[in-house]
This record gives C-alpha cells, structure tokens and sequence, in this order.
C-alpha cells in the first residue's frame, strides 16, 4: 500500500510544502477506484505516510518527487466502446452546448464522454456554442458553460462560437445555391406543407434557385417572408427531410452580433462547421439520427468525407426540472432562488447540493455510448458520491423535525456532562464537544426516534448518557438521569 500512495504525498508535499493527509486519500482513491471499499484502511495508511513525508527535509521531497512520473493516464472505463476507426493522435470531437442557459445533468454526458475519448486517444475537444437563434441566447451562459465544464473535470483545446462564423456559413449557403442545390422559398408554411407531403415541388424550387435571390434574403426579405431550402428528395419516404430549410431570418437582435438577420439553422451550421473544425468522430444521441442523414446531403453536395457517428441511447432523467426556458421562467417568478437552487438539475444545482465531480464523470461513464434508452439512475450517482467524500468527511448531528411541532425530550436530575463524538470515524481529526448544562436540559430528537418512545424505557443520548422516559406528549417526552454506562441502555 505505501508504494501506492508515496508518489501522490511526495507530489503534494513538493507542490504545497506539507503533504495533506485528505488530498493525499483523494488522489490516491481516484486514481485507483478499487481501493475505494477500503477507503478507512487507506485512509489510516496514508496518515502514516503523509507523516514520513513531511518530517523530510524539502530537499529530499523535491529529489524523491523528481522520481516519480506523475503525468496523467486515462484509464479507459469498463464497458466504454472503443471509437470506430480511431487512430490516436488525430481524433478531434466536440462538445457543442446552446448558450441559452448553463449546462445541466443531461449535457454532462456528452461533454464527459468526449472529454474521456479526447484524453484515451491523445485527441482535441472543440467547445462550440451553437449560438445562431438570437430568441435562445443568453449573454452570461457563456461563461456559466465553461466554469461547468471546468468543474465537471473536461478539457479542451479550442473554442469557437458560430455567431462569429457567419460569414462561413453565407460562403457555403452560397455555393450551394450556385450549385443549384438549394433555393429561396417564400411560400406560406401551410402551402408548403401540403406540396411536401404531396411530393410536390413549390414554384420557388426553379424560380428562386439563383445566387440573385439568395442576396434578397440580406436585403429584402423580413423575418418569415423567405427560407434558405435544400434540395432533397421529394419522395423522401420520411416527409420532414423533403427540402428541408437550411436558413432562416431572424429580426430579433443578437446580443453579440447586433443586427445581423440571416442565420443558419443547425442542419447547415453543423456539418459546415463539423468538416471546417475536421472533426473525425461525432458523438450524439439517436434523436439526432434524422439530422444526420439530413446533413448527408451537405457532405454530398459539397464533396466533403464524412465523420464517424456515434448515436447513443436516449437518457431519462426523472425528479429535477432540466428545461433551461422553464427553469428560467421560473428564477424570474421567484419559484426558483437561482441556476443553482437544490430542486434544478443543473450542474451548478449539483455542486451546491454536495455531489462530486467525480461521481457525475463516473455514472455517465457507467452509461458509456450504448445504443438503448437509460432512466438515470440517483441511486447509482449518490453511492459513488458517498464513495468519495465518505473518507474525508467529517461528522455532525442532523435532527430530522418539524420546525413548526419539533419533537422535544426534556430530562431532570442532569450531570453536568461534556459529551465528545468523534469527527471521523477512522481519521485522527479530534472530536466534536458538546456542553450538557446540570440538572435540566433539553434535547431536540428525530421524528422517527421519538415516536418509538415509551414510558419507563432507558434509551441512550449517544456520547453522552442514558435517561428514563417518564411521560410522553404528541411533540415532548420528559426523562429523568439513568446512569452513565453504556450496558445500562442495551
């Protein structure tokens, strides 16, 4: 064992001066989960290394440091299929969030799987806002997002936002418009849509197919007046891929590129900037199956090599609200104290609530890229929670009552008593003291507790002492001092 935990207290000790016993335990159960059952006897392990350590002259721990290689390995998790056609050193992924609020539980799979995948094939992560719907963008997600992924533990190497894009994405629309596959549409949308379903062709197929048109939609057209559309197949058997619209105008401004009105949509911006960015695999759950064979047609069009598709099954995530509109409606009303109120989903709601970082990287690990719809499991994520921080924290009495009736036990004929629990069942980290006044004191209890109270039985204050139960009411119970000894409440 002390082989196993040397290097990470010598590292501490160079890094900080002293070698901290808890930082120590948390690298060393990190870097090696199966130590994790053990955690108190790794714990006691690591007390007397961290002592070695420290009594070392610094000098010393900078030369045995020196011996150690302490550059991070990925380790591939159990069950975490390996990327099709993926050669290490040139898989490039991205993780592209929607700046319309910040992420939640259902995004940390995504950006922890790529993160996981990067890192195992010595790749790059692109972070890509998808930015595009001025309605959806909210200046400060941007931020939110990235302070997210910092504390979910995922790294990438570029960023990009496509509303800084635009230009790219009009030079693409453009050539397939002068490649007479795509076309201006001004129809009416119920128009429009009995010709789809149909199989019919609308006039503007031919007659607006031209770079001319194309121009209008900068200079002429207003929101809902004309659509950018891809020409497909008509007798497509699925009728939403059928000349589906690849741009749209949008006359609301955007917060960062003011009055710009011409916007892709993402069947457009998406494979553009996926082929642009060179990306090689592409991670995503199957709802987006229809977009990708939707934006097919661009990669064909355009003579572009596909990347590899990953499509994963859908994750169900029950009892927290996720919807970023409605959580936001809802900060705005006053249901909700903010993106981190206990209730929401989101990642910083999380934090907040004392979930690890570690553990959310580790059930959407657990979940991997498999093919079939998951209900996500809490269960699953708060044992891998109570794995990490059980080791290293400490230990303080909560009474589970109601504020407004709490259950009261009043004892008579006290000693005056200091009572001392320890602050970690293994750990040496001292002991908790409670004062116990003389003669009379009261004791706030749990609901449960108190209600397998009876007259004339001899419980236990833990730490403390042992007391007689008198009499029981609906919320307080009256005791007298029993005795001291621990047999007496067996």
């Amino acid at each position: 064992m002390k082989e196993i935990i040397l290097p990470y207290a010598l590292k501490n000790a160079s890094d900080h001066g002293k070698a901290n016993p808890k930082a120590v335990l948390a690298k060393v159960l990190g870097e090696r989960p199966d130590l994790r059952s053990r955690a108190r006897e790794v714990m006691a392990e690591v007390e007397v290394v961290v002592a070695e350590v420290n009594a070392m002259s610094s000098e010393d721990i900078s030369r045995k440091a020196g011996e150690h290689n302490f550059e991070k390995t990925v380790k591939q998790e159990k069950g975490l299929a390996k990327l099709p056609g993926a050669v290490k050193g040139t898989v490039r992924l991205r993780f592209a969030p929607n700046p319309s609020g910040p992420l939640h539980l259902g995004h940390a799979r995504a950006a922890v799987l790529n993160d996981v995948y990067a890192k195992k094939y010595d790749g790059r992560l692109v972070l890509r806002f998808e930015d595009t719907d001025p309605k959806r963008v909210d200046p400060d997600a941007y931020e939110m997002i990235r302070q997210d992924l910092e504390w979910l533990g995922v790294e990438w190497q570029e960023e990009v936002l496509q509303s800084d894009r635009l230009d790219l994405y009009y030079k693409r629309a453009g050539e397939l418009v002068a490649k007479g596959a795509a076309y201006v549409c001004t129809c009416r949308q119920d128009v429009f849509k009995a010709l789809r379903e149909s199989g019919r062709a609308c006039e503007c197929r031919e007659a607006l197919d031209s770079p001319e048109a194309f121009e209008k939609m900068f200079t002429q057209y207003s929101e809902g007046e004309a659509v950018l559309r891809l020409k497909t197949d008509l007798a497509h058997k699925n009728v939403s891929i059928r000349d589906f619209p690849i741009m749209r105008i949008v006359d609301t401004p955007h917060p960062r590129v003011g009055d710009k009105k011409v916007y892709p949509l993402m069947n457009l911006s998406v494979p553009v900037d996926d082929h642009e960015l060179g990306l090689s695999h592409v991670l995503r759950g199957k709802d987006h199956i229809l977009n990708t064979h939707k934006q097919a047609y661009i990669y064909d069009y355009l003579g572009w090599e596909k990347p590899h598709y990953i499509h994963y099954g859908l994750l169900k995530i029950r009892d927290v609200m996720l919807s970023t509109s409605e959580i936001s409606r809802g900060i705005k009303a006053g249901e909700y104290s903010g993106w981190s109120d206990v209730r929401l989903g989101t990642i910083l709601a999380l934090e907040r609530r004392g979930i690890k970082a570690e553990a959310v990287r580790r059930v959407m690990l657990d979940i991997g890229v498999k093919q079939t719809d998951i209900t996500f499991s809490w269960k699953n994520l708060n044992a891998y929670n109570k794995e990490i921080i059980d080791p290293l924290a400490n230990r303080y009495s909560f009474v589970e009552t109601s504020l407004d009736s709490p259950s009261i036990l009043k004892v008579k004929d006290c000693l005056k008593f200091t009572a001392e629990n320890k602050l970690h069942p293994t750990a040496n980290r001292g002991v908790r003291r409670v004062a116990l006044a003389a003669d009379r004191q009261s004791f706030l209890l749990n609901d449960s507790d108190f209600s397998g109270l009876k007259k004339g039985a001899v419980i236990r204050l833990m730490g403390a002492y042992n007391v007689e139960i008198r009499s029981v009411d609906s919320n307080v119970a009256e005791a007298v001092f029993h005795s001291r000894s621990l047999e007496d409440a067996r």
